[in-house]
């Protein structure tokens, strides 16, 4: 898997970790290891190499440090509106969500019941 800093003599890949399923035509999801949780874990082949086992080549995650100054978990703040959209089956109660860190146009259409079991905390 490509990942981490750019320069000759910076490690280009990471890994091995073995694939769980291909995703789509040129996507595969990864097996990676608790340290790399806030990695997703879907990549495109042109990010993947082919391995052939070399113990020389393996580079231990620990070395690899996230900045956590640079990512942030979205959460919601609060709710702005409601509307309800009709498919041709059922009626989807939408909520449009204010999201930390974004400005009231950046705000995000999304289902009531997604928004209920993620955060009930919104809804009291």
């Amino acid at each position: 898997m490509r990942f981490g800093k750019k320069g000759k003599l910076s490690p280009r890949f990471i890994g091995p970790y073995d694939i769980l399923e291909k995703v789509g035509k040129v996507a595969y999801r990864l097996a990676l290891p608790t340290e790399l949780d806030k990695v997703h874990n879907v990549f495109h082949v042109s990010q993947l190499k082919k391995y052939v086992r070399d113990e020389s080549h393996i580079i231990n995650p620990e070395v690899i440090e996230m900045d956590e100054a640079l990512s942030y978990e979205e959460k919601p703040v609060e709710i702005l509106d409601t509307k309800t959209r009709e498919t041709r089956k059922k009626k989807v109660k939408m909520v449009k969500v204010l999201w930390s860190n974004h400005l009231t146009e950046n705000a995000t259409w999304e289902t009531e019941e997604d928004m209920r079991k993620r955060y009930p905390e919104l809804f009291n």
